[in-house]
């Protein structure tokens, strides 16, 4: 399905910019109950995947890590071979519900106006919460992005909105789930129109503001108004300027390794019996690993607040910088659904972090911590191929804003300009072919509506 021009859109099926614009009430009511079905969604799936932590690992709902680094071998391997079980047999339902091998809300948006099937996005979104809980190497942030995709898609139909106004909503449900899921109302917001929308238009704005603040208001009534990583003060010194000038583009080119390395995890998901046997094998494998290197269990938040606390030993820092990378690789090849933003995260944390440390062998007298930093949002915006949304993103998930904005600012565009000019797609467009990224490239090179 191809969007069409500007010109050839009428008046009514616009994005509304004011209250005047024809059927700008319906948008607005579809724009206020996506925002508060989100937000409770994120919350609701929040919930349970900390339950379900809680409930396998028997610790802190929110540290995994912790409670692994206690449990014995057996008690590792079974888990994620249960995790296995799950994933097959939600598979398995979840081809029932609808036909095609999975969801993809990057593709919705660009080229089916934002429609979804419900029941199946739904239950994704519930199995990668389950299964993120259980200690499956994947983000957890998938889960309120579908959900908010699908809340935007029903209120759409009930207020029988064009596709051009859809299209944008939907990619405003997905942004609003990450702002909730993360209490980072303006990072999701710009998360939707840039990453998700792939333009910064004015007409975008409001609605995405408006979407994911809504989202992230309601679900603080259910999670806590705090952020997500509590990081020292930071002091920035000529070290760490210049760092970022050689730091930034080898990010980028990390990045787009690890950019093709998911796009062929996420193409070869199993077929067929090997919807069973694959994630039996990868699962057992991860299982094991985890008893020595507990780090690589989850989305990668605990092991993300180490590092950004300078609390990652130097070679244990370089072993989990390959086999985070792996296991997410890895478990997405097995055919388990979930998010990639925490893991990309921690994969530049990780990145950043030895870079850092071997900078520091010749320029002494920054903590490991800072680099760790800056790598992940470098890394960030290289992957997701959204610069603006990740710089907010961070400041947002970290609670500081002058501390380290220089250099972020710094190596985010070096990595982002040295990944966009060898590669094309994001981690969110794995499923996309060239085709239809050169189409989408395309439609976004149109004049804005």
């Amino acid at each position: 399905m191809t969007s069409p021009q500007p010109s050839e859109i009428p008046e009514s099926a616009r994005i509304p910019s004011t209250l005047r614009h024809p059927r700008a009430l319906h948008f607005w009511l579809a724009v206020v109950l996506t925002g508060v079905a989100t937000g409770i969604g994120a919350a609701l799936l929040t919930k349970l995947l900390e339950l379900v932590q809680h409930l396998v690992w028997r610790g802190s709902p929110t540290d995994i890590l912790s409670a692994a680094q206690h449990a014995g071998l057996p008690r590792h391997v079974l888990i994620l071979l249960g995790a296995a079980l799950l994933i097959g047999a939600g598979q398995l339902l979840l081809n029932r519900l609808s036909s095609g091998n999975g969801i993809d809300t990057t593709q919705a948006i660009w080229f089916n106006a934002g429609r979804m099937p419900t029941l199946r996005t739904l239950g994704s979104a519930v199995l990668s919460v389950l299964i993120v809980g259980m200690g499956v190497s994947l983000g957890r942030e998938g889960a309120p992005k579908q959900a908010g995709a699908v809340f935007a898609n029903l209120f759409s139909d009930k207020e029988r909105l064009s596709d051009e106004q859809r299209q944008l909503l939907v990619a405003c449900g997905a942004g609003a789930g990450m702002g909730a899921a993360y209490g980072v109302p303006l990072g999701g917001a710009l998360f939707a129109i840039e990453v998700m929308r792939g333009k910064l238009a004015l007409r975008y704005v409001l609605p995405a503001l408006v979407t994911s603040l809504i989202a992230t208001a309601v679900s603080w009534l259910f999670l806590p108004d705090a952020p997500t990583y509590v990081i020292p003060s930071f002091t920035v010194t000529a070290s760490v300027l210049v760092w970022t000038l050689v730091a930034g583009p080898l990010l980028g080119l990390a990045s787009v390794g690890y950019v093709r390395m998911i796009t062929w995890a996420d193409r070869n998901r199993p077929q067929g019996w090997r919807r069973f046997t694959a994630p039996l094998i990868v699962m057992g494998l991860l299982g094991f690993t985890s008893y020595w290197f507990p780090q690589i269990l989850g989305n990668g938040k605990d092991l993300s607040q180490l590092l950004f606390s300078s609390q990652v030993a130097p070679l244990l820092m370089l072993a989990l910088l390959f086999l985070k990378p792996a296991a997410v690789a890895l478990c997405m090849r097995s055919g388990a659904p979930g998010g990639m933003f925490t893991p990309s995260l921690t994969a530049g944390a990780l990145l950043g972090g030895v870079l850092g440390i071997a900078w520091s062998a010749i320029w002494p007298g920054t903590p490991p911590g800072l680099f760790a930093l800056l790598g992940a949002g470098a890394m960030i915006a290289a992957t997701t191929q959204g610069p603006i949304s990740a710089i907010v993103l961070l400041i947002e998930l970290t609670g500081q804003d002058r501390a380290f904005i220089l250099p972020l600012l710094l190596i985010v565009c070096s990595a982002t300009l040295i990944a966009r000019t060898i590669e094309p797609r994001s981690i969110y467009d794995a499923r996309l072919t060239n085709e239809q990224i050169a189409e989408r490239q395309r439609l976004r090179d149109l004049p804005s509506q």
